[in-house]
């Protein structure tokens, strides 16, 4: 039973916070998890009701009469919901573009490895590698999902490939050290500038650059924790804060000084900015290490657009960039290049790939070594003059 600060017990799924608010949690039959936060305790229990009294309702046809279609509804809605927006996104679209065409309407039990098949060989001749493989998981994770839950005997998948290759690692988008140079010296005149030098100090994410609260960053001990991200949504017209991409993303992170002096200069400028109305909005978002409900305070962002007093959205910072890249007479690149720019520095002074791992928050090693442990053109000039020193000492 659930308790409130005087230690009374207020009912099973209701808690009460330390700022007198009531959270009220709920985990459904299929292990969806809900979680809501509420002023008083009757407007908990009534949430609480009325979400398990729908819960109950939840039902699906006969096994034998499930389309395709259906199980993907149920699927997207009640078992993955709880996933990572741009997961939750990517499984939609990959569905309803490329996969939904061929099957959507096909009884669950009757897909076969040649349907899946027909999928993919559909797709070879327009996308790219990678958006293939995007349908071959959301294709691989339904199916997984149906097999474990008796709604299929074997899984269609099986022995199902896709041949067209994914985006290679020089496809990877990096900054050489003269082009990182010309463009920092022109984003200087940049009301972004902090931004994008931050990211190369660091190798943020984009979404967990724009949730970065003060709370979050420690400046006696000179580290950030990275506990959140925020995007806005175009769709919908709304802000959303979420966890981080994996459970190995939310890390604290040491700065360098030139990072330290960036959120410094900021931080002195914080009562200076201008405010929208933006500000006052206070977004939940699940922790996804607890399932605790967390809140993101806007306010507390650490940057706020100059000129509209709201976060700079995902979108409007590679189109900002794009006009940057002009002037610097370089090639284009979005602010994921950055991140991956800050990698390939990493490597090329000689920080160990296990160490870039925790630093950029992959979930495996594999991305790290797959992406960013190669070679460019300086760090095999570098690679010579080491050779010739120790030549030469010999």
């Amino acid at each position: 039973m659930g308790k409130n600060l005087k230690g009374k017990e207020i009912g099973k799924g209701i808690c009460q916070r330390k700022d007198g608010l009531f959270v009220a949690r709920l985990v459904e039959k299929s292990g969806k998890r809900h979680a809501k936060i509420f002023k008083t305790i009757p407007e908990a229990r009534n949430w609480l009701e009325d979400t398990r009294q729908a819960d109950k309702h939840v039902t699906l046809p006969l096994v034998s009469e499930i389309t395709v279609d259906q199980w993907f509804d149920y699927w997207i809605e009640n078992i993955v919901g709880d996933r990572a927006p741009n997961t939750c996104r990517n499984y939609r679209e990959r569905y309803v573009h490329n996969i939904q065409p061929y099957i959507g309407r096909m009884l669950l039990t009757e897909v076969k490895p040649m349907h899946c098949k027909m999928v993919l060989n559909n797709m070879e001749k327009t996308y790219a590698g990678g958006t293939i493989r995007q349908a071959y998981i959301a294709m691989g994770t339904m199916f997984k999902s149906a097999l474990m839950n008796d709604m299929i005997s074997k899984h269609p998948m099986n022995g199902v490939l896709y041949t067209k290759p994914t985006r290679s690692v020089d496809d990877i988008h990096f900054l050489t050290i003269d082009e990182q140079e010309k463009f920092l010296e022109i984003a200087k005149r940049s009301h972004n500038y902090r931004q994008y030098v931050l990211i190369l100090e660091t190798g943020l994410r984009t979404g967990e650059l724009i949730g970065l609260t003060w709370d979050a960053i420690d400046f006696e001990k000179r580290t950030p924790t990275i506990n959140k991200t925020l995007e806005y949504r175009h769709k919908y017209k709304e802000w959303r804060a979420g966890p981080p991409k994996t459970v190995k993303s939310y890390r604290t992170i040491p700065l360098t000084t030139r990072a330290v002096e960036i959120l410094k200069e900021v931080y002195a400028e914080r009562d200076t900015q201008k405010k929208s109305d933006t500000l006052t909005l206070e977004l939940e978002y699940m922790d996804r290490r607890t399932g605790q409900v967390m809140m993101l305070h806007m306010s507390d962002l650490v940057f706020i657009n100059w000129r509209t007093g709201e976060p700079a959205k995902n979108s409007s910072y590679d189109t900002h960039l794009y006009k940057l890249c002009d002037e610097a007479g370089i090639k284009r690149f979005c602010m994921h290049a950055l991140r991956h720019t800050y990698a390939t520095r990493a490597i090329e002074r000689g920080v160990p790939p296990k160490v870039l791992q925790r630093l950029l928050g992959h979930a495996s090693m594999k991305t790290t070594m797959d992406r960013y442990v190669h070679v460019t053109d300086e760090s095999m000039e570098s690679a010579i003059r080491l050779f010739e020193n120790g030549e030469n000492g010999t």
